[in-house]
């Protein structure tokens, strides 16, 4: 990509569309190829036509995401990675080795638990748990071999809010790295480099693919050091986007902006019902006013997202028969799609931090919210609800 389409505008919706999405110079298609290629020929040996040779290494339809994906979060260099599972085991065998330590969210991903607790760990990786929401308690859990601090803001499934710029400052102070995953907000809701973060981590598979057909990772990265080191990391492990799934994110990026809009326009309104409704005991959203991380998410935030979560009265066996009766929320896993999705995330996408300090109550609901026209979401968890 031309520098001059980096920096063709500072408004997001314009840099979605056109970071990235060169026309293509033979034909002057407005969407970038599907260069579905394994090997490139070779002008001579070595003579690389701009610097492509082997897929794994680099394909032009994956430079055109990872150029999208750096300018959208104001990074320097953009990686983009067969699942966000993929891009986070790449970034920690880049920032570390057996002894070092992590800080990691007591309100984490099942996935990215079970990649520290069960992977890391047999590698010598240590790490331990903090309140991420609270800098000083990230600062007590800091020990001298921390190399990274580890933030999920908003978290899943909790909608946790960490104030980035505080906790990179912490992270900093230790010579650790911040590392935010970002895959609620989208760098549309929040910057995380512009906030301090080191690198930003995403699921592309959510949001930013944003129809669920695809599956993919992503990391954006401030320093263009850390870019290569990540960049060499890449290559040697291979977990690398596939062009036409690169292709696909490409295109939902494009749409991001607009859609992102209404997924929180519609969540406010689900999170506002839900908060009035005689069954449910608690609700998730950083939107509302009594939400412990309001007030840190109004500063560092755009809006607020279209995830919420709640708790229902009843129970466990209430909360699986909330999930059991919705017609317009499938019940699935993953999230970020333009259709809604409920699940139960004690025995769906958290079922691997049970028995730990991170295990989610039983009776919690999770809510991915669409946009489908927001009176039938209301209608649909309200007879649900019953």
């Amino acid at each position: 990509m031309h520098m001059s389409d980096r920096h063709i505008s500072d408004h997001f919706e314009t840099l979605a569309i056109h970071a990235g999405n060169t026309a293509d110079p033979l034909t002057g298609a407005v969407v970038p190829p599907i260069y579905q290629v394994s090997t490139y020929k070779q002008d001579g040996v070595g003579g690389l036509r701009g610097g492509y040779e082997y897929s794994r290494s680099a394909n032009p339809t994956r430079t055109a995401l990872e150029e999208n994906l750096a300018a959208l979060d104001g990074g320097r260099r953009g990686l983009a990675f067969a699942s966000g599972l993929a891009a986070e085991d790449t970034l920690l065998r880049t920032l570390l080795g057996p002894g070092d330590h992590v800080v990691i969210p007591d309100d984490a991903y099942g996935g990215t638990f079970r990649l520290f607790a069960k992977v890391a760990t047999r590698w010598g990786v240590e790490w331990s748990v903090a309140d991420t929401a609270d800098p000083a308690a990230v600062r007590a859990a800091i020990t001298p071999k921390t190399k990274a601090v580890w933030v999920e803001t908003p978290s899943n499934p909790l909608l946790g809010i960490t104030d980035i710029a505080a906790v990179a400052q912490v992270a900093h102070d230790a010579g650790a790295k911040l590392v935010v995953d970002n895959t609620f907000a989208t760098p549309y809701l929040q910057q995380p480099l512009a906030l301090g973060a080191d690198v930003v981590v995403y699921s592309l598979t959510k949001y930013m693919g944003g129809h669920s057909d695809v599956v993919g990772g992503a990391l954006v990265v401030a320093d263009q050091a850390l870019g290569e080191e990540l960049a060499y990391h890449q290559n040697a492990m291979g977990a690398v986007a596939g062009p036409f799934d690169s292709w696909l994110v490409l295109r939902g990026t494009k749409t991001l902006a607009v859609r992102m809009d209404r997924h929180g326009e519609n969540a406010t309104k689900v999170a506002d019902m839900l908060t009035r409704h005689p069954r449910v005991t608690q609700v998730y959203y950083p939107g509302l006013p009594d939400h412990p991380g309001h007030e840190v998410a109004a500063k560092q935030m755009r809006s607020f997202g279209g995830m919420v979560s709640f708790r229902v009265a009843g129970g466990e066996e209430a909360a699986l028969e909330v999930c059991a009766r919705t017609k317009v929320f499938t019940l699935g896993e993953s999230l970020g799609g333009v259709e809604s999705l409920i699940e139960h995330p004690g025995r769906m996408t958290h079922a691997s931090v049970a028995g730990s300090q991170l295990e989610v109550p039983a009776d919690l609901v999770r809510l991915s919210v669409g946009i489908e026209n927001v009176e039938d979401l209301l209608e649909d968890l309200k007879q649900a609800l019953g």
